[in-house]
């Protein structure tokens, strides 16, 4: 089973929450065919890295639906952990060591951090390996893991973000 092919954990529910949420347009470079492809990007490197799928995961859909534009916006990850606070136990299943993970990750996310938990670095990466849809090619010395600075994954997800 592919990657894109594994069940979600995101539920119908979440996607209406998401949808009533999101200021931004849903189609646009922060809305849901970038959180789509970070997911795939992250449980891909997951599978190499350990991280935790649910984490990983959950991360692709939260880590930008508190937007406010599509440019500078420096609190959006704040904004996440926000929503990850207020949904955790009702639309998303996780316990109280993924949130810890995932507020970590989502707050990071932009800072450009290299070193953290694997599971949060593997989130940041999965993020970043999907800057080709703003027209950066990700760089290898600003990805946090191994798994995602080998050229065939850094290339195959280069190639999806231009899509």
């Amino acid at each position: 089973m592919s990657v894109s092919n594994k069940p979600s954990l995101i539920t119908s529910e979440f996607i209406v929450y998401a949808r009533n949420e999101f200021r931004l347009d849903w189609d646009g470079i922060h809305g849901a065919p970038h959180w789509a492809r970070v997911r795939h990007n992250g449980l891909l490197l997951a599978e190499h890295t350990g991280a935790n799928r649910r984490v990983v995961e959950y991360f692709a859909f939260i880590h930008d639906l508190g937007r406010h534009n599509d440019g500078y916006d420096p609190e959006h990850g704040h904004r996440a952990v926000d929503i990850a606070r207020q949904i955790a136990g009702d639309l998303i299943e996780i316990s109280g060591e993924e949130l810890d993970l995932l507020v970590e990750a989502c707050s990071g996310h932009s800072d450009g951090h290299l070193t953290a938990d694997v599971t949060v670095m593997t989130c940041w990466d999965a993020d970043r390996l999907d800057l080709g849809r703003v027209g950066i090619r990700p760089d290898p010395d600003r990805l946090c893991t191994a798994a995602a600075r080998k050229s065939g994954v850094l290339n195959a997800a280069y190639e999806r973000s231009l899509r």
